[in-house]
């Protein structure tokens, strides 16, 4: 039997295989959501690197979050991201929910992210 770890992470690495197949060389968006916090990146696999990234912990954000679990914080952090990804001249990526249900918190940073001005 699998434990709940192990299932998020075969989640995750068969979202990120199909996601693969898929992008034709765009970079991912990249959802990392914790107990405390969420997390964002913009990554190009190509090359290795992150392209743009923000977090329920940066100072941007810090002083206006009541908490960082919540949706309206992951709605913050994914206006954040699209602004800094629109910096770095990036249009269009690819998201990667990272085994984790398009739900919630999840949903609500992808939901910013796209009126920040991403496309996926």
């Amino acid at each position: 039997m699998l434990n709940a770890k192990q299932k998020l992470v075969k989640r995750s690495q068969r979202v990120r295989a199909s996601l693969q197949r898929k992008s034709s060389d765009r970079p991912r968006l990249s959802v990392f959501r914790s107990s405390k916090h969420i997390y964002a990146q913009v990554i190009d696999d190509s090359q290795g690197k992150t392209l743009a990234a923000a977090s329920t912990i940066d100072k941007d954000l810090k002083g206006k979050l009541k908490t960082g679990s919540d949706t309206s914080a992951a709605s913050e952090v994914g206006k954040l991201v699209a602004e800094r990804a629109k910096k770095a001249g990036i249009e269009t990526v690819v998201f990667d929910r990272g085994g984790y249900l398009y739900h919630g918190r999840v949903k609500a940073l992808a939901d910013a992210a796209r009126e920040g001005g991403l496309s996926f």
